[in-house]
């Protein structure tokens, strides 16, 4: 943790010390040698953090996690220090820039500025003093040299790795994972004779080593030669090959040559290719982390033509599976976590000896608590099991390991090595990647948290280290992608284009993140059971308790940077107050769903560094003038709040990248919403940093609003609401201006408004990726069908009078298409031969004149998801549908009685798609499968009650 913080402040210091001009006189030198100073520390840091986590009983480790603390509150300091002097200097700089205003600041404070610059001055030079008397202690203690004895991976070895053990389970033990041992036993023995590698990926702890050596069993017969190698974090290249070399000869009884151990690189490579020419081999490498490992072993494993090479990897990084892809067949295997069933079994077999794995019944649901604990984990699952068949009180100890898992998983010993094997990922991750990953024990448990939320929280926290060519927000969706392919981050929820919408991370990750966060003054996780503040912590994370405490006076709370309230009904005005009293560095302020927040306290600009506030889902109708005084504000969200106007003083926010400011209406007939905009005032075009503004009202009276947006040209996302019909031709000007838009959302005045886009744009913006039309339009603009990085289209109460598909099926990337509310006023939609190939999904919602669909063979091939309804008119499903192979879902919506006929869905009988028809009776929206259609039937024609 020490490595996060001094990283981070190191990197903060860089463009600080870029801008010589504007430090003050003397203290450029000192923050350049405190820079120094920190770069030396850096590169022992992160031995040091490891070295404290995996041996924290032995005399050393404890000397160590005290440097440790002591640089990271020195780092603290740094950081309260730079964000002092900014904002000096800048209160400096606008002085300056009110010549007459300026002198009369100037002279009334000068005495403030001179005391405040000089205290800036002696703050700085007692920090530089602090690390070079860290440093010094470190030399005269030997820390340093500590370290440089000694890798981490000579230190890993001193703890007990039950992993080992999984290798020699009997046939009878192995659970949950047959069906899979014997697919990839499948892919072994059959396929290609050339060398083909199968890499199995999963997070630590799922089983991988398990189901590699299960198959090595019951393969490595069919091979000349064979051999299992561990690899780990840290290997020698060299080393591994001698052993490589000595397992083969041991696995064939052969007489291993002497001088192996001698050979060098180049010697043992050659004899490695020469001893394998000829022969049908198998060689596993377990745990393998990087993702130049396959460059270091491919050329000694040769491709023997008809004899084939076979090779398995267990990684928990994806990349590492993707990389060998560059010279090899690779076919890789996701291993997933056990089903509760399998879970649930696996665990009994642990826990209950005596009765044969049969879990008696009054154990019945805390064993069940456990398994749920565990999210189909093997390897908690049976250390937990294997630790409760010792006690003899079983049913308290069961309810104590429930209620204490955190404190257990570091502090039983029958348990931390659970949180050993998880913690190697975590400190394998660099710096900046440690504190994204920490960043989700800020969150509840089981929550799924939105990847756009959680990159625009990174990049105000400043963990973000821009890259040239890449906007930040690129460089931290890069950061997220790379925990998700270590496996270390879930994916809950995908959008129709592949890309993680929702994320979260395995409960027994976030036990372990929990113990360390607040050890490493990360972030203090306070709730109704835990509502204690506990001394320095950089982030406070109130979840679903009394937000009290941020009216303590203590000393350490102004050093708070970021709050967070999660899940919280109460919220007193004392409490709204004192934000700006006791948070004065604070940079985030995340409100989310805090539904009784009804204000803002009225002098919320004088947080100076905020960077990201969030009023969602809150009863926040109003924002207060000083909102124009958060400079450094990047994301403003207002979405489902009550804000119906922004305040002219939104103009001030130059650094504003992210402004989402709409709200909905509930529609109770079809259960959707409508999303109202929000009305801006004149000067939201001097905000030219934004990158998504939406929704905002167009028909803004006293002011040209498309003069204003056409200055945005650096958005990604835009959306538009109650546009009139004279405006689509400056509305079309604009965006030919925005060269990066991928989003753009547009509602007309009313739904007999028209969109005047017909010939509007010559160059349509080549990187738009979703398009939402809300208006009349009578026909497709032409520009539309240019669109060719198009994945998602909607379009409503357009009136189109010609078959609109005839135009939209030459859009090579379209995934999901919806049209709805009268888009189209024909009464024949036809899907073509060919037509559509990449369409997942498929939406027809409200077509009042539709009497007939045709989709012919070989349309729609890749057509997942199809909905349809209401569609008064239409009478029969089509009969193309038998060729629709892929369907998952079909959902029909208030289809009238007509067309509920069986013999309509002959076609789909024959698919595995899940088939819903959804009737809304007595208010109350009903789902009933495809088997039920007479009971719907009934109920239509009043021959069958309701349901209750």
């Amino acid at each position: 943790m020490a490595e996060i913080a001094v990283g981070l402040v190191k990197d903060k210091l860089i463009p600080l010390l870029t801008e010589e001009a504007y430090l003050l006189k003397g203290i450029h030198q000192e923050v350049e040698k405190i820079q120094c100073d920190l770069n030396y520390i850096l590169h022992f840091l992160k031995d040091a953090d490891a070295r404290v986590e995996t041996n924290q009983s032995t005399n050393g480790s404890q000397v160590l996690k005290l440097w440790v603390k002591e640089l990271r509150k020195a780092a603290f300091k740094v950081e309260d220090v730079i964000d002092e002097y900014v904002h000096l200097m800048v209160q400096q700089q606008c002085s300056h820039r009110h010549r007459f205003i300026g002198f009369l600041y100037r002279s009334a404070c000068l005495v403030i500025k001179l005391k405040t610059r000089h205290n800036i001055a002696s703050k700085i030079q007692d920090i530089r003093q602090t690390i070079r008397d860290i440093n010094q202690r470190s030399a005269d203690n030997g820390y340093i040299s500590m370290l440089q004895q000694g890798s981490t991976s000579d230190q890993s070895n001193t703890w007990y790795d039950p992993r080992k053990n999984f290798r020699f389970l009997m046939e009878t033990e192995v659970v949950g994972i047959e069906s899979t041992r014997d697919e990839l036993i499948g892919k072994l023995e059959g396929g290609s004779p050339r060398r083909t590698m199968i890499s199995v990926v999963g997070m630590g702890g799922l089983g991988k080593t398990t189901l590699a050596h299960q198959v090595y069993v019951y393969t490595k017969g069919s091979f000349d030669c064979h051999a299992w190698i561990e690899v780990s974090q840290s290997y020698n290249k060299v080393e591994l090959l001698q052993k490589l070399m000595k397992k083969f000869y041991e696995a064939r009884n052969e007489h291993v040559p002497e001088g192996i151990d001698g050979m060098d690189e180049a010697t043992v490579m050659t004899k490695l290719r020469e001893y394998l020419q000829g022969k049908k081999y198998l060689v596993i490498f377990d745990d393998v982390w990087k993702t130049d490992f396959w460059g270091d072993i491919e050329k000694v494993l040769p491709e023997n033509n008809e004899k084939s090479g076979r090779i398995i990897i267990t990684t928990r990084d994806v990349e590492v599976a993707k990389f060998c892809k560059t010279s090899s067949i690779v076919h890789i295997h996701h291993l997933q976590p056990l089903p509760l069933e399998k879970a649930r079994e696996l665990f009994c077999s642990k826990a209950f000896h005596e009765f044969e794995g049969h879990c008696p019944t009054h154990f019945d649901k805390l064993s069940h608590e456990i398994v749920e604990r565990c999210q189909g984990l093997p390897l908690a699952i049976v250390a937990i099991a294997g630790l409760l068949s010792t006690k003899s009180n079983i049913v308290d100890e069961w309810r104590k390991l429930i209620n204490s898992l955190s404190s257990e998983l570091e502090s039983n010993k029958h348990l931390t090595s659970i949180s050993k094997i998880l913690s190697l990922s975590y400190n394998d991750l660099p710096y900046y990647l440690k504190c994204c990953f920490l960043y989700f024990g800020i969150f509840p448990e089981d929550y799924s948290i939105r990847c756009g939320r959680l990159i625009r929280q990174w990049i105000a926290e400043g963990f973000v280290i821009s890259k040239k060519g890449k906007t930040s927000e690129i460089v931290a969706e890069e950061y997220l992608t790379e925990l998700i392919n270590r496996n270390l981050v879930q994916v809950s929820e995908v959008d129709f284009d592949g890309k993680a919408k929702t994320c979260r991370i395995h409960d027994l990750l976030r036990e372990i993140i929990l113990n360390k966060i607040e050890d490493l003054s990360f972030c203090q996780v306070l709730s109704r059971n835990d509502s204690n503040f506990r001394g320095l912590t950089r982030r406070l994370s109130i979840v679903n308790g009394s937000p009290n405490v941020v009216t303590s006076n203590t000393l350490e709370i102004c050093h708070v940077r970021s709050v967070f309230i999660i899940d919280n009904s109460e919220m007193p005005n004392q409490m709204v107050r004192a934000l700006t009293t006791n948070f004065k560095l604070l940079k985030v302020l995340d409100f989310e769903d805090a539904p009784n927040l009804d204000h803002l306290p009225k002098d919320i600009g004088s947080l100076f560094h905020l960077k990201y506030l969030s009023l969602r889902a809150t009863r926040v109708r109003s924002l207060p003038k000083s909102i124009g005084k958060l400079e450094n504000l990047e994301t403003l969200d207002l979405k489902q709040s009550l804000v119906l106007v922004l305040p002219v003083e939104i103009k001030r926010l130059h650094k504003l990248r992210h402004l989402f400011a709409y709200h909905s209406d509930w529609n109770k007939d079809y259960h959707i919403n409508r999303q109202k905009g929000v009305k801006v005032e004149r000067g939201i075009g001097r905000l030219q940093s934004l990158q998504k503004l939406y929704f905002i009202e167009v028909n803004v009276v006293g002011f040209d609003i498309f003069e204003e947006l056409s200055k945005l040209t650096e958005l990604r996302k835009l959306g538009i609401k109650k546009l009139r019909s004279a405006d689509g031709r400056a509305l079309c000007d604009c965006i030919q201006r925005m060269k990066y838009l991928e989003s753009l959302d547009v509602t007309s005045a009313s739904e007999d408004e028209m969109i005047d886009f017909e010939e509007s744009m010559a160059s349509p913006p080549q990187f738009l990726r979703r398009l939402y039309l809300k208006g009349v339009l009578r026909k497709l603009p032409e520009w539309m069908v240019r669109l060719e990085n198009l994945v998602r289209l909607d379009i409503a109460y357009s009136k189109l009078e010609n078959d609109p598909l005839k135009a939209l099926k030459n859009l090579p990337n379209l995934l999901e298409l919806g049209i709805s509310y009268d888009a189209y006023y024909g009464e024949k939609l036809r899907f073509e031969e060919g037509a559509f190939q990449k369409l997942k999904v498929l939406s027809l919602s409200s077509l009042s004149k539709l009497r007939l669909m045709v989709i012919e063979e070989g349309a729609l091939c890749g057509l997942e998801v199809f909905e349809i309804g209401p569609s008064l008119q239409l009478k029969e499903l089509s009969s193309g549908f038998q060729h629709v192979r892929n369907l998952k879902q079909v959902h029909f919506w208030e289809m009238p009685t007509n067309f509920m006929m069986l013999q309509n869905f002959q076609s789909l009988q024959s698919t595995a798609a899940n088939i819903r028809f959804n009737y809304i009776i007595d208010g109350n929206l009903w789902g009933y499968r495809l088997e039920d259609v007479t009971k719907v039937l009934e109920i239509m024609r009043g021959e069958l009650d309701p349901p209750e």
